[in-house]
């Protein structure tokens, strides 16, 4: 592991011990260890996947374990949601602000970053929709795997 990601790493732990301290949540093996593995993911795991990944280290964790979780630690802040269209939840570990292009056909998200989208002016009629909290651009399309496979047509 380079030096950063193992910075990164430690940090995170970090952050979790204390937000679990502070909302006066028990940080078990079994939490540590979900978290470790979410934090590690390139791949924007579902609750199912990281469920595959983890029995094998864990063979007594149950996907119930997992889905109350990934829901506590959503609602802490420490990962988003993402909602893939007609799909299961997947999950993010990167809580910085930032959008997703997600591929309609292998459901591959990829982050991106979009400063001048995120500087815009909502229209005056947004006002009347009740208080903006966030804004967030989801591309829709193939990725470049997808394409090359001729899946595109």
């Amino acid at each position: 592991m380079k030096d950063s990601a193992k910075d990164n790493s430690t940090a995170s732990l970090q952050m979790l011990r204390k937000i679990c301290e502070q909302q006066g949540i028990r940080l078990t093996h079994q939490r540590l260890e979900i978290f470790k593995e979410i934090s590690r993911a390139k791949d924007h795991p579902s609750a199912e996947l990281l469920y595959e990944r983890l029995k094998k280290t864990m063979p007594t964790i149950s996907l119930d374990t997992i889905y109350r979780t990934l829901a506590t630690f959503e609602r802490l802040g420490l990962i988003k949601k993402v909602h893939v269209l007609y799909d299961q939840a997947r999950f993010d570990p990167d809580t910085d602000h930032h959008h997703h292009f997600i591929c309609v056909r292998c459901k591959k998200i990829i982050d991106f970053r979009w400063p001048e989208f995120d500087a815009m002016v909502l229209p005056e009629g947004t006002k009347n929709f009740g208080k903006i909290l966030e804004q967030q651009a989801e591309l829709r399309g193939l990725c470049q795997e997808c394409l090359k496979k001729g899946e595109g047509r």
